[in-house]
């Protein structure tokens, strides 16, 4: 297959940049495992039974969900760095005043809200980076951010434990609230303007909802929105059933349960590492073709495996590693393939796939705990699910019929 310049030779990478708009991107799983661990304590002190303390989480990501469709647009109207900033304010502020709850009401609203700041990160970090980059290279730089943010569910649980047992649980959101306010000096300080004049004009010519009415009108964009965000769901999926199936089905330790945990966060990591080598000579359509199979065929040895209890865990955690990993080749691909359909929208497609992933995976989590019973079956049947709708996504929508061919041959 011959070589485009372009893939073979691969630019200097910006690494001031990528971990500034890493940092921007890990507001959101900063902001979920990190206070995992100060669950019952925070639910003594503020009088918070079981379905209070899962509401909190719960209303987090249904935070995230919204307000991406918020500041993408907004980023195409009035430029990339104002809209961070709104964000990160009102998710410091939101931040505080989950450090001063009273009551679980108090913290339930306050978590909404800091979801509606710190979401603005996430959104015009992938903007940024298509504003600055072509289709290969925008994969590649978005393979590096999740570098960055996969180091999030390794380092979060780990910190917050530590900060729970030296400070308490409102110290977490201290600390968070300090992450917020370094976000935003390094933002104001560091960050400029990517957004083009035609984006600006293209923004200015049209409402938000018209913009979304032409995005979700390109069906490759939509193959790529959901081939995305259906596979994102398993992370959603395995964060809240992982604790039950590793530590109570399983019979692991806590301490086993954070290895685990850490194993499969570095998988996504070494994924996203190994999809950046595979740019090198092969399209992101190419790699998107054959990671889709993959996972497809490891998700359906899992829900065999789950099914039949062959192995038990030692059959289940392997499969269960690769199902996960495949995030890391899919997602950053995914999202360059939507950013490319479309560039002048840059920020509304970022928000568009943003909240599809975080609403897909909200609703997976939900389904999964409805499903619960004791055994791997109900996660291995969501993840089982969310992989045949991604594949049917990117195949029957997304993928140029030439690359998927040449990405399977």
């Amino acid at each position: 297959m011959s070589q485009s310049p372009d893939i073979a030779r691969p630019p200097a990478t910006p690494w001031g940049l990528v971990f500034l708009l890493g940092s921007l991107t890990a507001f959101a799983p900063m902001s979920i495992d990190m206070y995992l661990p100060a669950f019952p304590a925070m639910g003594a002190e503020l009088g918070a039974d079981a379905g209070q303390q899962q509401a909190t989480l719960a209303f987090f990501l249904f935070g995230m969900a919204i307000g991406q469709f918020l500041y993408g647009p907004a980023s195409d109207r009035f430029g990339r760095r104002i809209p961070i900033l709104v964000g990160i304010t009102v998710y410091v502020v939101a931040s505080i005043a989950c450090a001063l709850a009273m009551n679980p009401e108090w913290m339930i609203a306050a978590r909404f809200v800091q979801a509606l700041g710190g979401c603005a990160g996430a959104v015009v970090a992938r903007a940024v980076v298509r504003d600055q980059f072509d289709h290969t290279e925008t994969a590649r730089m978005l393979s590096l951010l999740t570098l960055i943010m996969g180091l999030a569910p390794i380092l979060a649980p780990i910190s917050g434990a530590v900060v729970l047992q030296l400070a308490g649980w409102r110290a977490i959101f201290w600390v968070l609230t300090a992450f917020g306010l370094a976000c935003g000096v390094a933002v104001f300080l560091r960050l400029k303007e990517t957004r083009s004049e035609e984006t600006a004009a293209q923004a200015r010519s049209e409402n938000p909802l018209r913009a979304y009415r032409v995005l979700i009108s390109s069906p490759r964009l939509v193959g790529y929105c959901l081939g995305g965000a259906l596979n994102g769901a398993l992370l959603f999926t395995y964060i809240s059933s992982s604790s039950g199936l590793v530590i109570e089905t399983f019979g692991f330790s806590p301490f086993a349960y954070t290895l685990v945990f850490g194993a499969n966060a570095f998988g996504v990591i070494g994924a996203g590492q190994v999809n950046r080598m595979l740019l090198r000579r092969l399209t992101p359509d190419q790699v998107l073709a054959r990671a889709s199979l993959a996972a497809l065929g490891f998700g359906a040895l899992l829900l065999i495996a789950s099914v039949s209890r062959f192995g038990g865990q030692w059959t289940v955690l392997p499969l269960l590693f690769c199902c996960l990993a495949s995030y890391g080749l899919m997602a950053g691909n995914t999202m360059a393939g939507a950013l490319s359909v479309d560039p002048t929208r840059a920020g509304s497609t970022s928000a568009l796939m943003g909240g599809l992933s975080f609403a897909s995976g909200a609703f997976a989590s939900w389904l999964g705990g409805v499903l619960h019973d004791g055994t791997a079956v109900p996660m291995a049947g969501v993840m089982m699910a969310c992989l045949l709708g991604s594949t049917a996504a990117l195949w029957g929508l997304a993928l140029p019929r030439k690359d998927a061919m040449q990405g399977t041959a």
